[in-house]
């Protein structure tokens, strides 16, 4: 009779809990999502960094002096995360605009703090720190009105200035400061064929590996808006999304800072000059709207060795000005290039096609006007981030939604059961696999959601928490309780720690005989799980609380 209650009980509220329809914090997690790991994003309008598990609760959470905006974030090996803020440069008054980097530990300590933002240049949206710990940077870099039209910009096609770009790699140095150890700048690479009585006259379409300087040209200051930056350690090269340009383009980074600025040098030859190109060819004069790949792209990177996929370019295809409609997709193409990094040298560039791409059934439905990224996970599945909508998802081999999140954090922090949201947007997300070295010796132990009002959840993992056995039901008694629950352990332990069904710890305590009792009485109906933590085996019971 009793194991007949237990379970209508049981049966009871899980009906209670399916009733209710979550709209923010974690809206879907079915069989197939990849739960041994963590997702990390910061909010734009915030200046904190969280760690959530895959049933949307918070593990961890770092703050920082800077608002976030649309600038990236990355967890570093020793617990630290490495975060671009908001310096609020005047000049560069733009979306994106970062100049900021906080390095904070674990127990949000700021370890090292520096600026890369002034009159003349500012870093923004991306960064990535390399194997040797250094930090590559993508920065506007602004260009006087007579200097882009002694470059050859047709006078008639400048604003009040012209931003260019530039990748500067930097030394990190003690708490606050840095050394520039390599650079390239865009303006080192330029073509036209507007006027031959200026600088950089040569035939556009004879010259793809230069970037023609009257191409998207208008009043606009920020003329090329690079947008994401990714590093290849194998090939050593660095490749960029150019936004307005809707291309990826790679270059030499084997190159000296002196070759970076010359068309000669380096491991391919070529100086500073662009290896590849894909996107649009109507950019270098090969092509028209109708090649045209890419619209307004963000997050182009290699995906790394070991997943698969590896060595393809995964790119977030933002869909804006793509007719017949505007919608977003995620493509992989596979490079043209040689087992020593050289390209194919096929104009206009290939691939002519992608070699995978997502997007929804109904294309419209998914649409991220700006920022958003997309991740290739080892299961196969890939997470997706709409930073627009400040929603992440996780699609798996057969392109079916397995896994949803939306960031509760905007304008306000909103309840559960909110639908209106207002800038809860985001630049990206990322998942760490529980084997992070981050995560080392560290007892990442699930927390609240982070929206207000969360809902009973029936979402359960345990790989985030301690390794354990479970007890025999025989030493867990009476269950289901009102008042109090006798445990025997059959090895010794240290603490005990107990959550609620959405994983919120409600108690935690020291335990000193192989007895025990557990008080019950002031917690509500519901189901509970246990943790017995020691040297030796942990170990974990469920338990029923019933007034």
């Amino acid at each position: 009779m009793r194991k007949f209650l237990f379970t209508l009980l049981l049966f009871i509220y899980y009906l209670q809990v399916f009733a209710q329809v979550p709209t923010v914090g974690l809206v879907l997690h079915e069989e197939g999502s990849l739960d041994d790991g963590y997702v990390m994003f910061s909010p734009a309008l915030g200046y904190d960094t969280y760690l959530i598990d895959k049933c949307g609760r918070k593990i961890h959470s770092w703050s920082g002096n800077y608002r976030q905006g649309v600038n990236s974030v990355y967890l570093l090996d020793d617990g630290s995360i490495l975060r671009g803020g908001n310096s609020n440069n005047s000049v560069f008054n733009f979306p994106g605009k970062g100049g900021a980097f906080e390095r904070i530990d674990w127990e949000e300590n700021i370890k090292w703090r520096y600026t890369y933002s002034n009159a003349k240049e500012c870093q923004h949206h991306d960064f990535i720190v390399l194997p040797n710990g250094h930090v590559l940077l993508i920065a506007w870099e602004k260009k006087l009105i007579g200097e882009a039209v002694a470059a050859g910009r047709n006078p008639d096609l400048v604003g009040t200035e012209v931003w260019s770009e530039g990748i500067i790699e930097i030394k990190p140095l003690g708490s606050d400061s840095a050394e520039i150890v390599w650079e390239w700048h865009l303006w080192d690479h330029l073509v036209q064929d507007y006027d031959s009585t200026k600088q950089n006259y040569k035939n556009v379409f004879e010259h793809p590996e230069l970037v023609d300087l009257n191409y998207n040209a208008a009043f606009f200051n920020d003329w090329i808006h690079l947008n994401s930056i990714d590093y290849n350690e194998e090939l050593d090269q660095i490749m960029v999304s150019a936004h307005n340009f809707n291309e990826i383009w790679v270059i030499d980074h084997s190159t000296t800072s002196a070759e970076a600025a010359m068309h000669s040098g380096g491991k391919h030859g070529k100086g500073g000059d662009l290896l590849y190109r894909w996107g649009n060819p109507a950019a270098y004069r090969h092509g028209d709207e109708s090649d045209q790949k890419l619209f307004w792209q963000h997050h182009a990177h290699w995906i790394p060795k070991g997943l698969p996929n590896e060595d393809k370019i995964m790119i977030f295809n933002n869909g804006n000005l793509r007719t017949p409609i505007e919608y977003s997709s995620v493509e992989i193409i596979e490079l043209p290039i040689d087992a020593q990094g050289f390209y194919n040298n096929t104009l206009p560039f290939l691939p002519t096609e992608v070699w995978w791409t997502y997007n929804d059934s109904i294309p419209q439905r998914f649409y991220a006007k700006n920022t958003s990224g997309a991740q290739q996970l080892s299961n196969g599945n890939i997470l997706i981030t709409n930073g627009f909508a400040g929603t992440f998802f996780e699609i798996d081999t057969l392109k079916k939604t397995v896994w949803k999140y939306v960031n509760p954090l905007g304008a306000i922090t909103y309840p559960q059961g909110s639908t209106n949201l207002v800038l809860n947007n985001l630049f990206r997300s990322t998942f760490y696999s529980s084997s992070h070295p981050a995560f080392a010796g560290r007892m990442l132990l699930p927390g609240n959601p982070l929206e207000l009002n969360p809902y009973p959840s029936t979402c359960s993992i345990t790989t985030n928490l301690p390794d354990a056995v479970q007890l025999e039901p025989a030493l867990v008694f009476p269950n289901p309780s009102n008042a109090y629950i006798h445990v025997q352990l059959p090895s010794s332990v240290q603490r005990y720690i107990m959550f609620n069904n959405l994983g919120n710890e409600v108690m935690s305590g020291d335990i000193t005989t192989p007895t025990f009792t557990l008080h019950v009485a002031n917690l509500p109906n519901g189901l509970y799980r246990v943790y017995f933590i020691g040297n030796e085996i942990n170990r974990y019971t469920n338990i029923m609380v019933i007034h």
